[in-house]
């Protein structure tokens, strides 16, 4: 395993946060030679994924004294139900600390502080509700622990985790490194946060160990009264606060990206800011600033901008466990490893409805293990990724093993994408039960899915999954994607977004993005024992709406210099698998752009095939 260097430095921090556009080859990914070529056979790929799990073994070691947080001026809080979200536009009684609660962000910080000191040990926030005005920022040697019955709450003001970062940005507030969407930046400290640091644990003794992010609750006073953190993906109506959104153009942001980036040639600009405005909205205007090869140190987001945080994001740390404690409300998404080697998350149930409430998001990580945990999502239950634009200087995400897991709600089960820049390579998922419980009302849209588009770009080799089980089908209603226009797909003819069992998706997205030059690969892909269920309808017994829908790179959007190569989805096995009965039986398939899909024993609504397939 070869470990990725975080330089603990803040000015060479902040200069290697960013890939230089020169270094960077247009029209492709290229990458150290690992990975390449034909891939292994199934055996040998699922005896790697063996050597992966064996690496953790051996558990993590620490001190064994606590720094219980009460002896630090911890108290614990009373609770009240008011008005809130439950999930994304879905108004309910929501819990929170009463008004006056007391903060305990100080006392953590003092525990973990002394527990460091002392040279490591648990850090024990014991049974009761506990308000924390702040990030928990973990440091080597240090196991946090919430104890059975422990409840903590964090601030729904997002000025708390713009109060005690790193860089002090002025008016923009004390902010952290962070990646907001696989781009670096300087921003609000998520909730828990780790930078560069070695042998760290987050755990809990059972569910009822609980991290609120409250991203559903309104905030009870201040300027932006009785909004909430999820109000920042978008407003649903008009209101005083009605452009304090992400997708809301931001008059903080220049009006040219050569305010910030003054070299860039008249073509550049006019590829990186398109023919509106909406480049200068604060979740289009980050990856700008990559595409024009702003350092990060010049990327200052936080007060005055509308980027939320991830719920736990840690960058650069090795030797990492996240187990056993259970997640609610995330402002965004709910786990993010950044550049992290040897990461272990086991027992951990994400619960969190939101937007963008992605359950584990890992990025450019090397050897992660997700084991028995258990996923109820507003957004991807598990989505892999890899940077974004130019920012991919830390490589790509391999050696993942998912296992013994269960996925209710999300858009996707096991996804891959969409921020894969970096490439994401030998991913094995096995012994997963789709559960879909809620079928009828909140839909697992696909169950095995991958994303991408000529912006994303990156690579996608060596990804095998075995022995699933979809009791309940996925969304039997397709979600169609928005061509370009002028684009060879048909608008309303492709359901990329929703209806497929598996998805893999080229064409992601695309009017999102105004720079579309890196042509994505993707191939060695081998999927085997999937069994999917009907359910019963008014209309019969479904299981989907298609089984297979394998959208390929589509030249027509590419918009870079000319030569680079487009090349199909190749290279890709279903073997031994019943997707039970779709709803578009007339179409079970769906291919564009595709090479050598071979079909063995693949069951259809009733019907075998062993065939292969290319578009």
């Amino acid at each position: 395993m070869n470990s990725k260097h975080i330089n603990p430095q803040r000015r060479a921090l902040l200069r290697a946060a960013t890939v230089s556009a020169a270094g960077l080859t247009v029209g492709g990914c290229t990458t150290a030679g690992a990975g390449r070529g034909a891939a292994p056979a199934a055996g040998d790929a699922w005896a790697r994924a063996r050597s992966i799990v064996d690496s953790f073994k051996k558990p993590l070691v620490f001190r064994k004294q606590d720094f219980v947080i009460t002896a630090y001026g911890a108290a614990p809080c009373k609770t009240t139900e008011v008005t809130g979200f439950v999930a994304h536009h879905e108004s309910g009684k929501v819990s929170t600390p009463v008004p006056g609660a007391p903060d305990c962000y100080a006392a953590i910080a003092a525990a973990i502080a002394a527990c460091s000191t002392a040279g490591g040990g648990r850090v024990l926030i014991p049974a009761g509700n506990w308000l924390v005005k702040g990030p928990i920022v973990l440091k080597s040697k240090v196991n946090v622990h919430l104890a059975k019955g422990a409840h903590v709450y964090f601030s729904t003001d997002p000025d708390d985790f713009a109060k005690y970062g790193d860089y002090d940005c002025g008016a923009n507030g004390k902010l952290v490194i962070s990646r907001w969407q696989s781009n670096d930046c300087l921003n609000y400290s998520p909730l828990v946060y780790a930078y560069g640091q070695t042998n760290i644990a987050l755990t809990g003794e059972d569910w009822t160990s609980i991290l609120d992010g409250q991203g559903g609750v309104p905030r009870q006073d201040g300027p932006m009264r009785g909004d909430t953190w999820w109000d920042w993906k978008g407003k649903r109506k008009a209101g005083p606060n009605q452009n304090q959104a992400q997708n809301a153009v931001n008059p903080l942001n220049p009006a040219s990206v050569t305010a910030v980036a003054p070299g860039l040639s008249p073509d550049q600009v006019a590829l990186m800011e398109g023919k509106d405005d909406k480049w200068r909205t604060d979740e289009a205007y980050l990856p700008t600033l990559s595409e024009a090869g702003v350092p990060a140190a010049k990327r200052v987001f936080g007060r005055g901008h509308y980027l939320r945080p991830c719920m736990i994001e840690f960058i650069g740390c090795t030797d990492v466990l996240l187990q056993g404690y259970q997640v609610n409300q995330s402002p965004f998404w709910q786990h993010h490893p950044v550049n992290c080697s040897k990461l272990e998350i086991r027992g951990v149930h994400m619960d969190s409805m939101g937007p963008n409430s992605d359950g584990f998001d890992p990025e450019a990580c090397d050897t992660v293990l997700v084991d028995g945990c258990t996923f109820n999502s507003g957004d991807d239950c598990i989505a892999i990724k890899a940077g974004k634009n130019l920012d991919t200087q830390f490589g790509p995400t391999q050696n993942v093993v998912i296992q013994n897991c269960i996925m209710n709600s999300g858009h996707g089960g096991v996804t891959l994408g969409s921020e894969m820049s970096g490439g994401i390579q030998h991913v094995y998922a096995q012994d997963i039960e789709f559960r879909n419980t809620h079928w009828a009302t909140d839909p697992l849209n696909t169950a095995i899915r991958m994303k991408t588009n000529m912006n994303r770009g990156g690579f996608l080799r060596h990804f095998y999954v075995r022995n699933v089980t979809i009791p309940n089908g996925v969304n039997l209603k397709p979600q169609y994607y928005n061509p370009l226009p002028g684009s060879p797909i048909p608008k309303n003819a492709v359901g990329s977004s929703a209806g497929a069992v598996v998805t893999i998706d080229c064409d992601y997205a695309p009017t999102a993005d105004n720079v579309r030059i890196r042509p994505p690969v993707v191939e060695h892909m081998h999927i085997s024992g999937v069994k999917v269920g009907n359910v019963k309808t008014k209309d019969g017994a479904f299981s989907c709406f298609q089984a297979l829908l394998l959208l390929g790179p589509v030249a027509y959007d590419y918009n870079g210099p000319q030569g680079a190569q487009i090349l199909p989805i190749r290279d890709v096995t279903i073997t031994d698998c019943d997707f039970g009965t779709p709803v578009n039986s007339a179409q079970p398939f769906y291919l564009y752009n595709v090479r050598s899909v071979t079909l063995t024993n693949v069951t259809v609504g009733g019907k075998v095939h062993n065939t292969t397939l290319s578009s």
